[in-house]
Parts: structure tokens; C-alpha cells; sequence
């Protein structure tokens, strides 16, 4: 969700500055008023491997102590990946993000790439173009030089095929066993996509809801890659920039895109018990329309995993007006990559706050955020 923050310089005041009321001797005049602290809603004891899986642990944390203490007390935007913020007149797209996936390579990709194209997309679907990243590695004493160099490779061959510059970063060391080898944190910046507006407010009944491609890809792979199981599957992470796609929607359909999200850690199901929960509406899904490879549904059958619940890091949802829908819909498939986009589903205005699947036999079941961590340290 667009957070647009107005920054200010602050004014320095000498003794007898009134312009900002503070000098080196005399208290603030609101001192003796100081706020009372916010109330906190995060009761959980300890922190656990589920406050990182995207679902509704990670949700309790973020609202229940990061927002309160870190935004605004006059903001009523909610911390989210990227934020649009307005420094000096102009809009500048920023985002931030770490990654702690193990093992460090797998089919398709490895940490190196899906850094850099994590960073592409959480600012692609806030409606922006990357353009500069920095960097900081985080690496595990006793780390092999050839591993740290392929993930160096790695990366910057992804920053080329995105159009992206890295224009800093930053290094540090730790004991043996403390990092499993390397953490990633990166920090990108990047410019509005002209004429995309991504709000959860402006989604109505009746809009769209797109898919960029078959999900769970990444997380199943993940998945097979660090567990010892009798499963045979030719399957690749999905990890990709997915700004081409958004970039060719929003050159015909920029005025009908509502929201947009990719759905990586907690999978389709958080993503869309977000949007829910923040547009105040239903979601309606149809099973079957929802694209997914087999090897991915029978993993999760055999599993008992939901593949809603799945991590993807190479796919997109958008909410799309209902007239330009197809439109938007048919500018994704004609873009490499977005070939099996779909329609998946609408907006409805009942039952408010929750996600909604028709399902493939005939019934309807109601789908909630991840509870849990089923797959943790995926990105």
C-alpha cells in the first residue's frame, strides 16, 4: 500500500530561536505534556519462527508493536514493504527487505538473485520502478570464497536484467554458525509508474482479481531442496522481476489498477485476508481458475499443505477495475512470462473481511491467513 510521507528538514534554533522552541537551555514548552506512551497490542511471550512466515504471527507483531511505536502518532497508514514518500516536491518509491533463505542455492535461483528481485518487485507492486539499490551481506566466518563470489555473480547478473544500479552497501562478520552462511538486506529506491495509483481504499465490488502465473513454485521447491523426502518433482523457484508484467498492464490499463501485492511469505491466502481486512470487503475466488503446476499440488496433497498458503517470488496479484479487466489481463499474457495469467476471481461486498473459494467440486470454503510457520526461512 502507497504510504505518502511528507519529509521536513528540521530548522537548527540558537538560545533565543522561537521558531522551533527548543534552545540549549530551555525545556520544551510541551514537556511537562508529553504524550503517554502508545498501547501495545503484542502479548506473545517470545518470539518464534512464525512472527517470520507472513501470516497472522508476523501481522501481530507488525501491528501490535512496530506500528504503534514506529509510525506517526498522526499517521493512520500501517507499515507496509515500500512507501512513496515526497521529498522536496518530487515522489520517491523506497523499499527494504532481508533474506535468510536456506538452503543459500536452489533449482532456479539462489539468494543473490532473489535479493535483488525481491527488492524489484516489493517496489513494482507499490506502483514503482526500481532504479538504485544498496546492499549489506551479512557472511558467517568460515564462509567458502567460491560460495560468497557465485552469490556475488549471482546478483549482479539480476541487477542487469532488472536495469538496476547498485550504488553502495555495507559488510560484516560473524562467528561460526551464527548466519548459515550468509544473510542479504537491501534497500532499494525507484520512481512512480506513471498513472498507477495502488490503494486497498479504492478497491470496490465488482473489481477483478489477476494472477501473473502458477503459484507455489517457489516454496515447494524450497521446500524439496532442504527436506529428505521421497518426492520426485522437475521444479523450479519462480524467482523473477515481475515489473515487465506490471509495466505492460499499466501502459494500457494504468486508471483501473486498484491494488497490487506479490504474494511471497503466508502465500495468496495472506495476501488477499490483508487486502480484505483493509478494503473492508469479501473476496471471492475460483479454485479452478487459479493456475498451479502438478508437481506443486501433489507436494502439498502429500504434505497436507495448502497451496494458497505457498510462497511465490516471481508472481503478482492486481485488483483491476472491472473495465479493464481483460484489457489489463491480456497485456500480462502478451508479456514473456505472463502467459498463464488469469482472472481468478472478484470483489464482493459480503461477507466483509474475508477470503472466499469456490472450489473445484462444487462447494465453498473460507480461506484465512497463514497460521504457523509450515515452511519457514523461504526469502
Amino acid at each position: 500500500m502507497r504510504s505518502v510521507l511528507q519529509l521536513r528538514t528540521p530548522e537548527v534554533a540558537g538560545n533565543n530561536d522561537q521558531r522551533s522552541g527548543l534552545t540549549s537551555s530551555t525545556p520544551h514548552p510541551d514537556a511537562s505534556r508529553a504524550e503517554a506512551p502508545p498501547k501495545l497490542r503484542f502479548k506473545d511471550p517470545q518470539i518464534e519462527m512464525s512472527h517470520g512466515a507472513g501470516g497472522k504471527a508476523s501481522r501481530r507483531l507488525v501491528e501490535g508493536l512496530f506500528a504503534p511505536l514506529l509510525l506517526s502518532s498522526d499517521s493512520s497508514e500501517r507499515l507496509a514493504d515500500a512507501a512513496h514518500i515526497e521529498i522536496g516536491g518530487a515522489i520517491v518509491a523506497f523499499t527494504t527487505d532481508s533474506f535468510v533463505v536456506h538452503p543459500l542455492r536452489f533449482p532456479g535461483g539462489s539468494i543473490g538473485e532473489l535479493a535483488v528481485n525481491g527488492t524489484v518487485n516489493d517496489l513494482a507492486v507499490s506502483g514503482a520502478k526500481a532504479h538504485s539499490m544498496v546492499v549489506t551481506f551479512v557472511l558467517e566466518e568460515g564462509l567458502a570464497s567460491s560460495v560468497l563470489e557465485a552469490e556475488v555473480r549471482a546478483m549482479a547478473d539480476a541487477l542487469k536484467r532488472a536495469g538496476v544500479t547498485m550504488v553502495g552497501g555495507d559488510t560484516k562478520v560473524v562467528e561460526r554458525g551464527k548466519a548459515d552462511g550468509m544473510y542479504i538486506t537491501t534497500a532499494g529506491i525507484g520512481s512512480p509508474i506513471h498513472g498507477v495509483h495502488v490503494d486497498a481504499k479504492t478497491v470496490r465490488p465488482g473489481d477483478k482479481v489477476l494472477l501473473s502465473g502458477p503459484i507455489g513454485d517457489h516454496g515447494i521447491t524450497i521446500l524439496l531442496a532442504r527436506a529428505d523426502l521421497d518426492f520426485e518433482a522437475n521444479l523450479n523457484s519462480d524467482t523473477r522481476s515481475v515489473l515487465p508484467m506490471i509495466e505492460a498492464m499499466a501502459a494500457h490499463a494504468a486508471p483501473g489498477i486498484r491494488w497490487m501485492r506479490d504474494p511471497t511469505r503466508g502465500g495468496l491466502a495472506t495476501s488477499l485476508n490483508e487486502l480484505a481486512r483493509d478494503c473492508s470487503l469479501s473476496i471471492e475466488l475460483n479454485e479452478e481458475e487459479i493456475p498451479m503446476r502438478d508437481e506443486v499440488r501433489g507436494a502439498c496433497e502429500l504434505l497436507g499443505l495448502d497451496p494458497l498458503h505457498i510462497a511465490n517470488e516471481g508472481q503478482f496479484l492486481a485488483i483491476v477495475s472491472p473495465e479493464f479487466a481483460d484489457i489489463a489481463l491480456n497485456a500480462i499474457q502478451l508479456t514473456a512470462g505472463g502467459e498463464e495469467a488469469r482472472i481468478i476471481g472478484q470483489i464482493r461486498k459480503e461477507p466483509a473481511n474475508t477470503v472466499v473459494v469456490n472450489t473445484r467440486y462444487g462447494g465453498t470454503r473460507i480461506v484465512d491467513m497463514l497460521v504457523g510457520d509450515p515452511l519457514p526461512r523461504i526469502c
